[in-house]
């Protein structure tokens, strides 16, 4: 009975023993058993963007469920932010996510040290000095506009091929939010894949000059599909864009590519293919390196300047989503799925390049050559191509 009562006390001993040594174990490491995650929108999910956006928390839901609260805020414009923010953090938020481009989530970050502040970048990063607990990322979105572009170009191949258009009617149109290197980039590495296909191919850009309004996505894409184009893409977040392709597609042939949401629920008959940024691997490593009490940069593979990241394929950061093989050209996959191969074996540089000249709208004097070639993303997550292409893309004012 005595070895019992020994045997038992050792027994109990180690078992205090073990959870002692785990208990420091998770002292020492800082590690969370608990996490409470903040997101804050510029839109609701009703808009592409924001329900692009969204996924990252339904990633980290699923892969955390009852350990992760997440609290979140929608339609917060980028001047407004300091309320929501101040509250998610009083709030007990350990990192909170941000997916609009106000310089208050920077200024903010020093006065919460505990908290980790991640935000789409806005501007250039490259060389900037920020707080050490602020972040700020971007998938590679010019990869995914050019292999977008490969699938517009095939379009346009076949409808020359069936005499619907000619080599000069290959025109595509491209509804964008505001002039700024982000959106130039986009619409020039899509009119560059385009043109990979075919060579003849041009463009019409129409500025809308708000992020978000249905009505003026919609009434540009209208003008943009009456001046001839017959493919539509759109760096602006309503559906107003890909609806005009819609409703035109029946009388003569028009395709939308959509950008960060498939429209392919909206616009079937008109939709071709989308491109979108992937948010998820971003914010998943960023979580995983909070309850790990670790640099989120030092859990992250991609191109990283001090706590600035970026990626493409090669990381998942970027993908391509529902092509409609009802309505694409033959080999239009394979013809994608050559150039993704490129971008997941580190090759960047054939994007932008070739023989053209480009000119900066709010500086004439400000000029590139591309026959050199130009990387983007290559120092900063924050595109910086800001060029208009001379001779093949032609800016037209809202109607």
């Amino acid at each position: 009975m005595k070895r019992i009562y020994i045997t038992t006390a050792l027994t109990c001993l180690a078992i205090l023993a073990a959870l002692l040594c785990t208990f420091r174990i998770l002292k020492l490491t800082g590690r969370k058993e608990n996490i409470t995650v903040g997101f804050i929108y510029d839109n609701d999910e009703s808009t592409p963007y924001t329900y692009n956006f969204s996924l990252a928390k339904d990633a980290l839901e699923r892969k955390y469920g009852d350990k992760i609260t997440i609290l979140s805020r929608s339609n917060v414009l980028d001047e407004d932010i300091e309320e929501p923010l101040r509250e998610l953090a009083d709030e007990g938020c350990d990192i909170i996510f941000f997916n609009g481009y106000s310089p208050l989530v920077r200024e903010l970050a020093p006065e919460y040290p505990s908290i980790q502040f991640c935000q789409t970048s806005y501007t250039d990063m490259a060389g900037q000095k920020v707080p050490s607990n602020y972040h700020t990322f971007k998938g590679e979105a010019y990869q995914g506009r050019y292999v977008s572009g490969i699938a517009a170009g095939m379009k346009l191949k076949q409808m020359i091929a069936e005499r619907l258009i000619t080599e000069d009617q290959a025109l595509v149109g491209f509804v964008a939010a505001f002039p700024t290197s982000e959106v130039i980039s986009g619409y020039t590495a899509f009119l560059l894949g385009v043109r990979s296909i075919v060579p003849s191919a041009t463009m019409e850009v129409t500025y809308t000059h708000t992020w978000s309004s249905y009505p003026q996505e919609k009434s540009a894409a209208t003008k943009l599909l009456e001046d001839g184009c017959v493919i539509l893409s759109q760096h602006t977040d309503t559906i107003g864009p890909a609806i005009a392709c819609e409703e035109v597609c029946e009388d003569h042939p028009v395709c939308f590519v959509g950008y960060n949401q498939s429209m392919s629920e909206v616009a079937p008959a008109a939709s071709l293919v989308t491109a979108r940024i992937c948010w998820e691997p971003y914010a998943l490593a960023a979580v995983d390196a909070v309850v790990v009490n670790r640099d989120i940069e030092k859990n992250l593979t991609g191109r990283i300047h001090g706590t600035d990241v970026s990626a493409g394929f090669e990381n998942g950061w970027v993908e391509m989503e529902d092509l409609n093989l009802q309505v694409a050209a033959a080999g239009t996959q394979q013809a994608m799925n050559k150039a993704i191969d490129l971008f997941k074996r580190g090759y960047n540089d054939f994007v932008f390049k070739g023989n053209y000249t480009g000119t900066n709208p709010d500086d004439s004097s400000d000029t590139i050559d591309l026959r050199g070639g130009y990387i983007e993303n290559e120092n900063t997550s924050y595109p910086l191509f800001h060029y208009i292409l001379d001779g093949v893309i032609t800016i037209v004012p809202l109607p």
